[in-house]
C-alpha cells in the first residue's frame, strides 16, 4: 500500500482511458511510484478499477494494486493534471 497522503482525483478524461484499456484487455506499459517512492515501469493488462473509501485504485494482470494518483504514465500518456 502506497504511503498515507491524501488522494488526488485523477484527470476524468485520463481515468476514462484507464476504462478503456481495461475493456480492451490491451497490454500497457504502467509507469507509477511505489510505495517507497521509488519509480517502477511494468508491461500489464488493467484488470479492474475501483473506488474504496473515496479513493480510486487500479488492479493490474500481475496482482498489483495502485492507487491512481500515484500513476505516472500509461502507455506513454503522462498523468495530465487533475479535475
Amino acid at each position: 500500500m502506497h504511503p498515507k497522503q491524501p488522494y488526488k482525483p485523477i484527470n476524468c478524461d485520463f481515468y476514462d482511458e484507464l476504462e478503456a484499456f481495461a475493456t480492451q484487455q490491451k497490454t500497457v506499459l504502467v509507469e507509477f511510484e511505489t510505495p517507497q517512492g521509488n519509480m517502477r515501469k511494468c508491461e500489464v493488462r488493467i484488470v479492474n478499477l475501483e473506488t474504496r473509501n473515496k479513493e480510486e485504485f487500479v488492479t493490474l494482470d500481475n496482482g498489483l494494486e495502485i492507487r491512481l494518483d500515484f500513476i505516472h504514465s500509461v502507455d506513454g500518456a503522462l498523468m495530465p493534471d487533475y479535475c
